[in-house]
């Protein structure tokens, strides 16, 4: 049976970390702010929101909700992010994509100020995790991955890891933060051959392939750690799912998240980190 690697003690952990900068934040006045910006009523937006909204509260953080109506017009939304960028009380922005189909996603990723990009999404904050330095963010869900791999002392180092799933939210991020961590990567996606085999070779698997469920024990093999990134609704079980065939995977491997309670918190937790860093930056501490 595999260890479990439960997400609630590592986002315990961010958390006691961001409490303690924020106490520092407060000697000089500021308290750090998350402006949310959503463009309508997406369940998946309202979802995250909840749960970062809350997270936000228990460590100390103030939230600003931005919220536009569907129909929303170009230069409404373009205005309302150009003011939020300047706005020095705001310290974060969390702004929901993807936006509605008449408005310029790209443009607005473009247009977010890297250093307030708290969810990683801007092309500064891409390339700081190619560089490994500090321009804007690392996505939130690639950072939770690496903080439960941290926090449960799994040493990535010489080590082979695979990562099913190649999008910018994820995927490669989540590969390029591997490597600064000194592992061999493997990227696999649609048009990989023989996945299976490469995946079952590897001793660290990140799995984000969006499709529930899509990877059973011909994947595995004894000794791997598993971080299941994959959620969604399965009617037929009635229940929460991952990527990853749990019950198969748990029988086989040495470690895996589980789903629900694996990255989704931490996730939460580790965005919540970025706006009380980013408050930090300001005062260069």
């Amino acid at each position: 049976m595999a260890n479990i690697l439960k997400g609630a003690p590592v986002a315990e952990a961010i958390s006691k970390r961001s409490i303690e900068n924020i106490e520092k934040l407060k000697k000089h006045g500021i308290t750090p702010t998350l402006a949310i910006l959503r463009v309508g009523e997406r369940a998946d937006d309202l979802s995250y929101e909840k749960g970062a909204v809350k997270q936000c509260e228990k460590t100390g953080v103030e939230v600003k909700k931005v919220v536009l109506p569907i129909t929303a017009d170009s230069d409404t939304f373009f205005s309302t992010l150009d003011a939020l960028n300047k706005d020095e009380s705001i310290h974060g922005i969390l702004m929901f994509r993807p936006l509605p189909k008449h408005l310029d996603d790209e443009k607005a990723r473009k247009m977010l100020a890297p250093e307030k990009d708290v969810d990683g999404c801007t092309d500064g904050s891409l390339a700081g995790v190619f560089t490994n330095t500090k321009m804007g963010f690392a996505p939130c869900t690639a950072q939770a991955a690496m903080e439960i791999l941290d926090f449960y002392n799994i040493d990535c180092s010489g080590k082979k890891a695979v990562v099913l799933g190649r999008s910018l939210v994820v995927g490669r991020p989540a590969a390029m933060m591997l490597m600064h961590k000194n592992a061999t990567v493997t990227i696999c996606h649609t048009k990989t051959v023989n996945t299976a085999d490469i995946a079952k070779d590897a001793d660290i698997i990140i799995v984000c392939t969006g499709q529930m469920e899509s990877v059973g024990k011909d994947y595995l093999k004894e000794g791997q750690t598993v971080i299941d990134v994959g959620i969604s609704w399965n009617s037929e079980k009635n229940k929460l799912c991952g990527d990853v065939i749990f019950d198969e995977a748990e029988q086989t491997v040495e470690n895996i998240t589980p789903v629900p309670g694996g990255v989704g918190g931490v996730t939460t937790a580790v965005l919540v980190s970025h706006v009380v860093d980013a408050a930090m930056r300001t005062l260069k501490i």
